[in-house]
């Protein structure tokens, strides 16, 4: 006998594949159920969905699930009361209110155990966030079980043997105790949170709909608590019985804390612990995989998803995170957010000045469109009629920049949360620094970039520099300084502007009285020298307010460069801190500075500020602390690397605002100019097609083409 040859790889490949007809023996052609990695996906795309939504619709889609439950347990009473309370017969209808939940879209608490949860496990949500989403949910579902009760007890739905059965299942909870009814409920959570992964698993109606007619019915059987069932049965005694306030053994206050309370813990733990987080990690470490780039951070920092407020793919992009590779390779880059292509011309020309002095300078200019909010940008074709004409709108801009001899690029976002998507865009991308124009009716009291909540959350991503200009004119600068980092940032400022346009520099320091002048100019001095401002005029103000201070110095000045103020934000409530209503107060144009810090959260609450406490030995400052980037020219920043490190921090960032009028005109002119017209093939791509609210466009086109006019026009002046 022979001994038979051993097939190789692919024939036993084959061998095992395909079945004597030749069909595929393993479902490769057509399959037949998602994977745990593509259930994990359908998961995550509805629970961002979810949280991104309103409060006003969560709060009405939970009201509804709230009053379908009501019809849970109408039915359950009446068949109760039919069948003399038979153990199968009188539960068969009970999973109708649950069933009208899952068609319906509805939003009802248990099931909200899975999706949202799972968004906060990828750190795509906040756990804030999930915690906001749950408790406006379960208010929905309250108050319509609460209605619901109210319609049974006194709108004359039971009579006779129904209102005894509705009485005998409402008192049912109250003589379980505590450690029992936890269980219970955790299996009825487990129950619930399990149907939304099955359903999300199941391919047809059909077959969806037998789990969630069997799961459902399990929880009657099983003699097990659903929370919101719970609360209208508690709140169906009250109205029906008029049980007590507080007192007996069967009053509202033990109802809500001796019944409902522990439900709602069951049902919260079963249902994240024994289905969430188990589900979670039987997924594979590709459950994301299509919305991966190898490199590139998607997720939310540490302490933004303890305390931020972001949710969902549309405030932590995931595909928009590689923007930040497609610069990787440029110079110095300023990203300049603009509003009004006609009327922004002077925030452009002072990021070109910024720019120029380094040698590989990019302003790269981001037009923002606030699109109205009942346009539509999924498709894309809105948004490109307003990238058209956005783009074309942008062309003197493009020659403004130009003229500094520095790299030009443009870009138009049409997102309907244009407040939202500058700071997105500046995480996206990584820019050097942001120069950014602010509205007078948006502008925030405090001296500070980011909105006071957000300050105690978020980092920024780069520095960031805030004009409000009259008629921008930059000879002479006055800079109040107490030391610090943002202070610093003005200073570099200042030293590109005194290098580039010849501007003259005085710098402002304020002290509390007359006897501390001294000191005060010693500071000043040594001050001034550290950064590179010994030519410019030293004032102190012993007055000791800083911002009559500033009003005074301010009188004979063309723009005034304040950094933004280290004082922790419950410290500027009971202190007198720089506020920016100096704007109001002074006729030059005003430039807040304030570059990424790495303030604890007690610091960003409590903090006293980087005012040096002796103030004739100058500043000392730690650079572990606060980094940013130097805005000087090239040579002077290679000269001073080892003073401050360029930093490239992962979080988010909030702050000041620009006043989006004139983009919305711009969004409603192109959607109203162009209505009906059809789609340009060869117009720009929406490079985020996941985000409903947000178009983003690169003109790379017409930046070259400007370019070549650009080199074109220097070579005959040659």
């Amino acid at each position: 006998m022979t001994d038979a040859t051993e097939p190789d790889d692919d024939s036993m490949r084959e061998v095992v594949e395909r079945s004597r007809s030749g069909a595929p023996a393993v479902g490769e052609a057509v399959r037949d159920r998602f994977s745990s990695d593509e259930v994990f996906q359908r998961i995550i795309a509805a629970a961002d969905e979810e949280v991104t939504s309103g409060s006003r619709e969560l709060f009405f889609s939970g009201l509804a699930a709230g009053l379908a439950i009501t019809i849970t347990f109408m039915l359950y009473a009446s068949l109760t009361a039919a069948t003399d309370s038979h153990p199968i017969l009188s539960v068969l209808l009970y999973p109708l209110g649950f069933i009208y939940i899952i068609i319906g879209g509805y939003q009802l608490y248990t099931e909200n155990t899975l999706p949202p949860v799972a968004l906060t496990l990828e750190r795509l949500a906040s756990v804030p966030t999930l915690l906001r989403h749950w408790s406006i949910v379960l208010a929905g579902n309250f108050v319509g079980g609460a209605i619901g009760a109210l319609v049974l007890s006194y709108g004359g739905v039971f009579t006779g043997e129904t209102v005894d059965a509705a009485r005998y299942i409402s008192q049912g909870g109250f003589t379980v105790e505590f450690v029992p009814l936890f269980f219970k409920a955790a299996m009825a959570g487990l129950i619930v949170a399990g149907v939304v992964w099955v359903g999300f698993a199941s391919t047809d109606s059909v077959s969806r709909m037998l789990v969630v007619y069997l799961a459902f019915l399990a929880i009657p059987l099983g003699d097990l608590f659903h929370v919101v069932v719970s609360f209208t049965e508690v709140l169906f005694l009250f109205f029906e019985d008029g049980i007590p306030l507080y007192g007996a053994e069967i009053s509202l206050y033990t109802g809500i804390v001796g019944f409902v309370i522990p439900v709602l813990l069951g049902n919260t733990i079963g249902g994240v612990v024994l289905v969430t987080l188990v589900n979670y990690f039987q997924t594979s470490e590709e459950r994301l995989e299509e919305a991966r780039f190898e490199g590139v951070s998607r997720r939310l920092t540490v302490p933004e998803w303890v305390f931020g407020r972001a949710a969902g793919r549309s405030y932590v992009p995931i595909l928009d995170a590689t923007e930040a590779t497609l610069f990787a390779g440029e110079g110095y880059r300023i990203m300049v957010p603009i509003t009004n292509p006609r009327t922004d011309s002077p925030i452009v020309e002072l990021a070109a000045r910024l720019a120029s002095s380094h040698e590989e300078g990019v302003v790269h200019i981001v037009h923002v469109v606030q699109a109205p909010e009942r346009m539509s940008l999924s498709s894309g074709d809105a948004g490109r009629r307003i990238a058209d004409v956005s783009a074309e709108g942008m062309g003197n801009l493009r020659s403004t920049a130009a003229d500094y001899d520095v790299d030009v690029s443009t870009s138009t976002v049409v997102s309907h949360r244009s407040f939202e998507e500058m700071f997105n865009m500046a995480r996206r991308t990584r820019p050097d620094a942001v120069l950014m124009g602010w509205g007078d009716d948006q502008l925030w009291s405090a001296a500070r970039a980011e909105r006071p909540i957000d300050e105690l959350t978020n980092q920024l991503p780069c520095d960031f520099l805030i004009l409000n200009e009259h008629e921008l004119d930059t000879s002479r600068i006055l800079i109040p300084t107490s030391g610090g980092p943002d202070s610093a940032l003005s200073a570099e400022v200042a030293r590109v502007l005194a290098e580039t346009t010849d501007a003259e520099v005085t710098l402002l320091h304020v002290v509390d009285d007359p006897g501390d002048r001294a000191r005060g100019e010693a500071f000043l001095a040594s001050w001034a020298d550290e950064h590179g401002l010994g030519d410019a005029d030293l004032v102190v103000d012993d007055g000791g307010d800083v911002e009559d201070g500033i009003c005074r110095a301010a009188a004979d000045k063309t723009l005034v460069i304040i950094g933004a103020t280290e004082k922790g934000l419950l410290s500027r409530l009971v202190s007198n801190s720089l506020h920016l209503d100096v704007i109001h107060e002074v006729d030059a144009s005003v430039l807040l500075t304030e570059r990424p810090s790495s303030r604890s959260l007690r610091e960003r609450l409590f903090g006293s500020g980087r005012r040096a406490t002796d103030l004739s030995r100058g500043v000392e400052r730690d650079p572990e602390r606060s980094e940013g980037t130097d805005v000087r020219s090239i040579e002077d920043h290679e000269a001073d690397a080892g003073d401050d490190a360029d930093a490239t921090p992962e979080d988010d960032a909030d702050g000041a605002l620009a006043d989006a009028d004139g983009a919305s005109a711009d969004a409603d002119a192109a959607s109203d100019a162009d209505d009906g017209a059809p789609a340009d093939d060869d117009g720009p791509e929406d490079e985020q097609p996941h985000l409903d609210d947000t178009f983003v466009a690169d003109h790379d086109e017409a930046d070259e083409e400007a370019a070549e006019e650009a080199d074109a026009e220097r070579d005959d002046d040659r």
